[in-house]
Parts: C-alpha cells; sequence; structure tokens
C-alpha cells in the first residue's frame, strides 16, 4: 500500500471472495503449490489506512452474502478511518459455494442476484445519507451527542430489502463513498451503470477496447444517469522490465512454474515502462477516464508501475507529480455531494 502511495496512484482495489481460490470453476481444487484463503479486504484496509496519507483504498464486497445495513456501515467506517479515501467495489457472487456462505438468508437464483445487487447499492447510499452533516453535536456537558432532528429513518421497503435504519455511523468524510464495478458481461454493465461511480473494463482485444468507452456511456444515459457521473477505467494485467526481452522470459518462468499461461479477464501486457505508456496514451484517446493495472507479480510488477511507469507519464505531462486533493473523490474529480436528507436548501452540490 505504501509503494502504491509512493508512485501517487489514486487507488488500490484489495479483492475478496467468501469462496476459497480455485483453478476450476465453482468446485475446490486440490493443488498445494497455490495460496488459498485470504483476509477479509474490508478489515485489511482499515487495518492499512491509517498507515497511509493518499492513496484511495477500495474494498471488495459481496452483494449476495453480506447485508446492506452491515455493509454501509463498514464502508463509512472505512471512510473516517482513511479520512476520506474510502471505496467500495461491488461484487456479486453467482456460484453456489459463496452463496452457502449466507446462512438464514434467502438468496436469489443467480439471474435475480444482479436486481438484488441494485437494490441492495440503492439501499446503501440511502443509509450513508440518513444522516445530515451537522447532525452530530458531541456536547459533552450537555451528554447530547447528536441532533435527534438531524437523522432520518430511511424506510426502504423494496423487492429484496426492507429496512428502516438510520444507519448508526455519522455521514462520513466524503459522504458518499466512492462505488466501483468491474464489467465482465451484460448484467455487470447495466449494474455498473445504474450504481457505480468508477466502472472497470477488462477487454481482450482492440476491437472491445476502442468501443467500451461509447458503450458504457450509452449504458449509463439508459439508466438515466450522465456519463460525466461516472469515471472508465480500461483494465490490464502488467509484467514489466527495464528489457522487453527480459520480461518476456520472465513471465515464460512464471507460467512454467504455474503449469499454464497466465490467466486474466484482461489483456495482459508483457514490455517495457515506456512501451506501456505508449499504450496508455493511446487508449486515452479511446475515451477513458484512468486505468487500473494489475501488477502479474508482487512486488516486481508494483515496483515498476510506482518507480518507472509513473515517472515516464510524468515527464510526458500525462500524469500528476504530486497528490492534489485528500478525497478519493477529489482524486477522481467528483464533488462532494450533499445529502439526499439535508434541508433543501443546503442542496446543490452533485458529482461533476
Amino acid at each position: 500500500m505504501r509503494e502504491a502511495e509512493r508512485g501517487l496512484l489514486d487507488f488500490v482495489t484489495l479483492e475478496d471472495s467468501h469462496g476459497l481460490q480455485s483453478t476450476v470453476a465453482d468446485v475446490a481444487d486440490d493443488r498445494t503449490d497455490r495460496v488459498r484463503g485470504r483476509l477479509d479486504a474490508i478489515m485489511l484496509a482499515a487495518r492499512v489506512a491509517p498507515l497511509t496519507r493518499g492513496v484511495g483504498i477500495v474494498a471488495a464486497a459481496d452483494t449476495t452474502v453480506t447485508e446492506p445495513f452491515l455493509l454501509s456501515t463498514q464502508v463509512a467506517t472505512l471512510d473516517f478511518v482513511s479520512r476520506g479515501r474510502a471505496g467500495w467495489l461491488l461484487q456479486v457472487s453467482t456460484g453456489e459455494r459463496d452463496a452457502g456462505y449466507v446462512g438464514p438468508r434467502l438468496v436469489p437464483e443467480p439471474g435475480a442476484r444482479y436486481d438484488e445487487a441494485t437494490e441492495y447499492v440503492e439501499v446503501v447510499r440511502q443509509l450513508w445519507d440518513s444522516w445530515e452533516d451537522d447532525a452530530e453535536i458531541r456536547d459533552a456537558a450537555s451528554n447530547r451527542f447528536f441532533d435527534r432532528r438531524r437523522v432520518h429513518h430511511i424506510d426502504h421497503a423494496g423487492t429484496h430489502f426492507s429496512v428502516k435504519g438510520p444507519s448508526i455511523t455519522p455521514r462520513s468524510p466524503q459522504g458518499q463513498p466512492v462505488v466501483a464495478a468491474l464489467v465482465l458481461g451484460a448484467a455487470q454493465k447495466a449494474l455498473a451503470a445504474a450504481t457505480a461511480d468508477v466502472i472497470i473494463v477488462p477487454a481482450k482485444d482492440d476491437r472491445q477496447l476502442a468501443t467500451a468507452p461509447e458503450r458504457i456511456a450509452d449504458a449509463v444515459a439508459a439508466a438515466g444517469r450522465e456519463p460525466a457521473e461516472v469515471r472508465v477505467l480500461a483494465d490490464a494485467v502488467v509484467f514489466l522490465g527495464p528489457d522487453r526481452t527480459a520480461t518476456l522470459e520472465r513471465r515464460h518462468r512464471l507460467d512454467a512454474l504455474a503449469g499454464a499461461s497466465h490467466g486474466a479477464d484482461a489483456l495482459v501486457f508483457t514490455g517495457t515502462p515506456a512501451e506501456l505508456a505508449d499504450v496508455l496514451l493511446d487508449w486515452r484517446e479511446l475515451g477513458y477516464d484512468g486505468f487500473r493495472l494489475r501488477p502479474g507479480a508482487i512486488p516486481h510488477d508494483l515496483d515498476q508501475v510506482t518507480r518507472a511507469l509513473v515517472p515516464e507519464l510524468v515527464r510526458r505531462g500525462a500524469f500528476r507529480p504530486r497528490y492534489e486533493a485528500d478525497t478519493l473523490r477529489g482524486l477522481l474529480g467528483f464533488n462532494r455531494p450533499a445529502g439526499r436528507s439535508a434541508p433543501r436548501s443546503s442542496a446543490g452540490a452533485a458529482i461533476t
């Protein structure tokens, strides 16, 4: 995390799942040469957030196997811990292994889980806004922590959730922490277009890369939102080094150790930081607002991003030389929104 901050990156995503990683779809494998299991992403983010000052921390959490009230408080708390640098990477489980962790909550059929997720995000956003910004009093002399007139029930009664609210967590530094979503198909695209601030688009070929920004903009408009309300990022796995031939050889050695070629849902780039800078600037011309780069191997490829790629982009005038905002929303060019529970006269701030 500190290395990412050293490179002035906007944010780091922390992946998560309730099932163990596997090379076989929806079934546990028997491999002992790979790590299985991971720390809870939000708990990990809360641990590392106080150790950083500028980089955003976007933690994955699943709408299928968690409750919106609990998640809303977790992400809001992370926003307080990070002083306004928190985000939520929206995930939906379609595998039955993950759904088996839910316990008593009724899990919809896989085809309906994205409809549930859309409502889930709306409930979370309502809960984030259930406290007005000035609801906290913290007056020890009068034993008053908050003004109950400025804390509101959301009274949400929908298809999948019934939540009275309000949240047990005051409105966080960003008001609305950043919501990010990864688009891997039509269902994910519709969900992201309706709910996300940041939409991450993996693409494996030039045609997909060229058409994705326009397709996302159309989907956002169809969902009743302005395309300017979202940031669209291209997603890529990167193997980097000062010598392209040596980097290719390193990737082949890693593939040999893994027993298969590196598989990814996005383009896998292998080359020098300068070559990747050329590619990223070409992608920017296609309409992307930025990029999520997944290091092929840590720490080597992360170090190449922060210590070689970023300086190259700064030298070309394509990246900032320092952090220019103290919140993740600010880094992404978003304003802090007014809460939907705020008095009408104070409303007016919006995402631009």
